[in-house]
């Protein structure tokens, strides 16, 4: 963490959270699930540098997800749960709140943190294709923007979403995403393209 990334982070956190040993796990830590002065560092630096609301370095769900997307990126190989096929597949893992493009079995986007939907607006499982796509649009359901949407099953598009990413509570269904991850999704998919939704939301 450098010196300005320092000023930005709050007071490091003394109590264990509730993702502890998940959050060791994902950064490389001593997995003993009791929080440290180290550990508290190593997982600041992340909070920091995925821009996270909180930076006490206390380990809750938002940062179990960040912890898990870090090491996500750097083992793309591990990635599992999308069907392999001979074309383009958007792969939408809610255990992990994951996306990632595979394209004939090998990843071609990803993986990037997404959130989908909390209890009572489930994103939908299963196979879809994008079937629309709005560079611009705004839902007058929620009277909210939706940029880059790109719309698989009903309402439920991929888009950009203005607010922090691995935080609760969950989508309206939709797949929310950062907005140069879904600005680069876009530029990359075309009507058609297959989607593959499963797992489920943990948290709200």
């Amino acid at each position: 963490m450098d010196r300005d990334q320092a000023k930005r982070a709050a007071a490091c956190s003394a109590k264990t959270g509730p993702y502890q040993e998940q959050v060791e796990k994902y950064l490389g830590l001593p997995e003993d699930g009791e929080q440290s002065a180290e550990d508290c560092a190593a997982i600041q630096v992340l909070q920091v540098e995925l821009e996270m609301t909180d930076t006490n370095g206390y380990a809750d769900i938002s940062t179990y997800r960040a912890a898990l997307f870090s090491w996500a990126r750097s083992h793309k190989d591990e990635l599992s749960g999308c069907p392999d096929g001979t074309s383009v597949v958007v792969c939408i893992d809610m255990d992990r709140q994951l996306l990632w493009i595979e394209d004939a079995g090998t990843v071609s986007f990803g993986p990037v943190p997404a959130r989908t939907g909390m209890p009572g607006y489930p994103t939908h499982k299963g196979w879809h294709e994008i079937f629309d796509r709005k560079e611009e649009f705004w839902s007058t359901l929620y009277d909210a923007p939706m940029p880059f949407s790109q719309f698989f099953d009903g309402g439920q598009a991929l888009h950009a979403s203005y607010r922090p990413i691995f935080e609760d509570p969950g989508s309206h269904g939709c797949v929310n995403l950062r907005y140069d991850d879904a600005k680069a999704l876009w530029r990359g998919l075309r009507m058609g393209d297959a989607v593959y939704v499963w797992g489920t939301r943990s948290g709200s």
